[in-house]
């Protein structure tokens, strides 16, 4: 039989959304009630979501999107193969259309991302390059599309996912044409062409101390030492349960946050193997609340962004065939109890 639900009003609204009982839009943030981005601010982080262009035609959608986050992170718009789908012809049509979305919401971007080995156009990977050449197209772009941003972001993912999980170099285009040195050089061209951007390496697998995140540790030491202009480490922090928590990430964040670098969770999602039950939601639920708790438990951990908010626009399903159910609110955008989870490690 259908779904019944219920329209709760007033006072029993506000009851039930405070004991954590209530679903649908009556426990999402309301004018009396403090938003993630709210109950962030208060312990001086901020807490965002990506986005991506598509979506922005969905009016439901966007009304969560521009209340409860403060930072907003573009999923696609700002990738090579969209910002410059033909050597030397720019293309910033999506990228804008989500930096003036944010600037609309009174909020900020995570520019994501200058340097990555993955949805390059065809025109840069279906060739050989010099290094003298690969170096003069990699810096024209970094350069073209920070100036283009030039004061209107908050950060830039300069480089995204340099390391396999052995903590050895990832063999990418940039790496086997121009050695380890691509990485400082991205640094410093992206710097020069905004001095105010925060600049941070990003990856996926270095929540918990390892090779992995040993490998970026050494790295970031190593460029500090040179004077290299990074600010941060984002530790994506794409999670699933049946892989367990990673229980040394609160230790791990300090580490770096002890070399003098500002951290961030920047892509979160939780996802489970499908069907989503009451007790693996529950986990879930518990497990965002770890990690809320491990990031404002160390004093440069800056913020933390969901890799989108709601399971109708993730991908999970189409990357990880059986999983999903990944994010705090669900397909219907109903919060979920990893919701009311973050709502508790926020207060």
């Amino acid at each position: 039989m259908p779904q019944v639900r219920l329209r709760l009003t007033g006072a029993l609204a506000a009851v039930l959304v405070a004991a954590g009982l209530a679903t649908g839009p009556a426990a999402q943030a309301s004018p009396k009630q403090p938003t993630l981005a709210n109950l962030a601010e208060r312990h001086g982080r901020y807490f965002g979501s990506a986005t991506d262009n598509p979506e922005l035609t969905d009016s439901a959608y966007t009304k969560i999107l521009g209340s409860e986050f403060d930072m907003i992170t573009p999923g696609n718009g700002m990738k090579w193969y969209a910002t410059e789908p033909q050597q030397g012809v720019f293309e910033w049509t999506n990228g804008d259309q989500i930096v003036n979305l944010a600037r609309k919401n009174h909020q900020k971007v995570r520019a994501h991302t200058l340097v990555w080995h993955s949805q390059l156009p065809d025109w840069l990977t279906s060739r050989q390059w010099t290094a003298t050449e690969l170096r003069a197209v990699l810096k024209k772009h970094i350069t073209t599309e920070v100036r283009h941003y030039r004061g209107k972001v908050y950060s830039w993912d300069v480089v995204n996912e340099a390391f396999n999980e052995d903590g050895t170099y990832r063999e990418t285009i940039w790496y086997k044409t121009l050695g380890p040195g691509y990485i400082a050089d991205a640094l410093r061209w992206a710097h020069q062409a905004d001095p105010h951007a925060k600049l941070y390496l990003n990856d996926y697998n270095i929540e918990a101390t390892g090779p992995k995140s040993d490998a970026y540790y050494a790295l970031a030491k190593n460029l500090k030492a040179q004077g290299v202009p990074l600010d941060g480490i984002g530790f994506q922090t794409h999670l699933a349960l049946q892989y367990g928590y990673p229980s040394t990430l609160k230790d791990n964040l300090g580490r770096f946050s002890a070399l003098g670098l500002d951290t961030a969770l920047t892509e979160v999602d939780i996802r489970m193997q499908l069907p989503a039950t009451d007790d693996k939601l529950a986990e879930q639920a518990s497990w965002y609340r770890q990690l809320t708790e491990a990031c404002l438990a160390v004093r440069r951990c800056v913020g933390i962004t969901i890799w989108d908010y709601t399971d109708k626009y993730s991908w999970i399903p189409a990357v990880f065939p059986g999983e999903g159910a990944a994010l705090p609110w669900d397909e219907q955008l109903n919060p979920k109890p990893a919701y009311q989870a973050l709502r508790e490690a926020l207060r």
